[in-house]
């Protein structure tokens, strides 16, 4: 394969095991709506079945115009996830008028940091090239990510519009896409320096492969915001776990003159409404966030 890939441990094929039976059980009985047209396992990189993606476009398009683009970064803890496992989340996406590309990224702990962020660019660079054939715009791309995805997201966003931090990583963005605005769901914004308990700081170690990474300048996001940064829908529920880090991001990235949306959604006796709920599509406060995120990305569309 001409790649390492590091060994996994027994506690994370567990994980992954029980995390999947969850959200098959979320995902029963769902169908694949009619009206867009998919194209799968579509290879964006050398890293056979980690750089593979989907892209679900509207069929009806009276107009012949591109497509306003989303790209769509899983979450599952850096360990977790594939396209397969967020394919009617991202046609939902799609048929509120947008192109979505739908990708598998390099996972921990077979990967490390920063292979996700290496992974987004390959990304954006295919979707520079590959614009035309798919009926993308690349002056109107977006992002949303949840969960380790959203982190991931946020850091990338940081990535793509400040060369010098993209420097750090020794990447460079594709000159012709506008990243118009970017929609975090449910996630967490620092590294942190310790987890927030056991389970969290092994994922952690798990993705960063050390704890010497951090610190490293690299991992040093609020440092290398600009303005720049595109625009940001921020939103999370009362009964997420990760709660706290919602408010905290979109105060700071007000303070740096970014436009925010940002929204708790929710109760906290609304227990069925708790971290990425809106990936279940059959929770009508999902659909609420979703069309919130979508119509923040229109209001950002040239």
């Amino acid at each position: 394969m001409g790649y390492k890939i590091n060994e996994v441990p027994e506690r994370v094929t567990k994980m992954r095991a029980a995390w999947a039976a969850s959200d098959a059980k979320r995902d029963a009985g769902l169908t694949e709506p009619e009206e867009l047209e998919k194209f799968r396992d579509i290879s964006y990189g050398p890293y056979d079945k980690w750089n593979l993606l989907d892209v679900y476009v509207p069929k009806d398009n009276p107009g012949g115009k591109p497509f306003p683009t989303i790209l769509n970064i899983h979450g599952g803890g850096y360990f977790y996830g594939d396209k397969e496992l967020y394919r009617f989340y991202c046609m939902r996406l799609a048929r509120f008028g947008f192109a979505v590309v739908n990708i598998n990224y390099r996972l921990a702990p077979e990967f490390n940091f920063p292979s996700p962020i290496e992974d987004a660019m390959a990304v954006m660079h295919w979707i520079s090239k590959n614009a035309e054939e798919y009926n993308l715009d690349k002056n109107n791309v977006f992002i949303v990510g949840d969960s380790a995805g959203a982190q991931i997201t946020s850091q990338f966003a940081c990535v793509f519009t400040n060369p010098e931090y993209a420097d750090k990583f020794g990447l460079k963005a594709p000159g012709d896409i506008r990243l118009a605005a970017i929609g975090l769901a449910c996630g967490m914004y620092k590294f942190p320096e310790k987890g927030k308990g056991e389970e969290m700081d092994t994922i952690m170690l798990d993705y960063l492969g050390s704890r010497d990474v951090i610190g490293d300048p690299r991992t040093l996001l609020h440092e290398n915001i600009t303005d720049k940064y595109p625009a940001a829908y921020i939103f999370t529920c009362y009964n997420d776990f990760l709660f706290t880090e919602c408010k905290p991001y979109a105060d700071f990235l007000e303070s740096k003159g970014i436009d925010v949306g940002s929204k708790i959604y929710g109760s906290k006796e609304e227990k069925e409404i708790a971290h990425v709920f809106h990936c279940n599509l059959r929770l009508e406060e999902g659909e609420r966030a979703n069309k919130a995120q979508t119509d923040f990305f229109k209001k950002h569309m040239k």
